[in-house]
């Protein structure tokens, strides 16, 4: 909503498909994402076959909903990327 300046929580969830090749790109995103960020769990997905050579990052957020859609958007944007955003409150 343009001119939004309510604070959310929420989660990001990402699956980073090709782990090895997209880990800079993810990594970059967040970091310049950084100032919202509240926590961070990744989790390695190589043990289970059907989905092997993936990861999946779970991120806690404070954010405007347009800071919360900017961020999913640039991760989005790269190719093997899935992201998900849950507003909790």
């Amino acid at each position: 909503m343009p001119g939004e300046t309510k604070t959310h929580l929420a989660t990001v969830s990402i699956l980073v498909k090709e782990r090895d090749t997209h880990v800079a790109e993810v990594n970059a995103i967040l970091s310049r994402h950084a100032d919202r960020i509240i926590s961070r769990l990744g989790v390695n997905l190589d043990r289970f076959e059907a989905i092997g050579g993936s990861g999946l990052i779970d991120v806690v957020v404070l954010g405007t909903a347009a800071e919360l859609k900017a961020l999913t958007d640039e991760l989005d944007a790269l190719y093997g990327i899935v992201a998900r955003i849950s507003v909790l409150d």
